[in-house]
C-alpha cells in the first residue's frame, strides 16, 4: 500500500536525488550577475561622497534583515514542500528527527 501510494504522490521521485543545495550555476548567476547593482550601491555608501558612516551601516543593516527574513522563510518553504511532496527532508537535513 505504501509503494501504491508512493508512486502516485511522487510519480518515482524520491524525495533526496540528484544534486541538491548550494551551490549550483543559478547561486553563482545571481550573487555574481544580479547582485552587481547592490554591491555598487553599499559601496557608494561608504567611498562616495559625502560619506555618512552611521547611514550606511543603517542601510547595511536593513539589507542583511531583509535577506536573512527571505533565506530563512524560503528554507522553511523548501523543507514542508519537501515533506509534503517529496515524502522527506532533502538529504542535507536527514539529521533531524522528523525524516520517515
Amino acid at each position: 500500500m505504501h509503494s501504491a501510494l508512493a508512486a502516485v504522490l511522487y510519480h518515482g521521485y524520491e524525495g533526496t536525488e540528484g544534486l541538491t543545495g548550494y551551490p549550483n550555476t543559478g547561486t553563482w548567476l545571481i550573487f555574481g550577475v544580479i547582485l552587481v547593482p547592490i554591491y555598487i550601491m553599499v559601496a557608494a555608501w561608504f567611498l562616495g561622497s559625502p560619506r555618512d558612516t552611521k547611514t550606511g551601516l543603517l542601510g547595511v543593516t536593513y539589507l542583511v534583515g531583509i535577506a536573512t527574513q527571505m533565506w530563512v522563510g524560503m528554507l522553511i518553504f523548501t523543507l514542508l514542500l519537501g515533506i509534503i511532496f517529496y515524502g522527506g527532508l532533502p538529504r542535507v537535513f536527514s539529521f533531524l528527527p522528523i525524516v520517515p
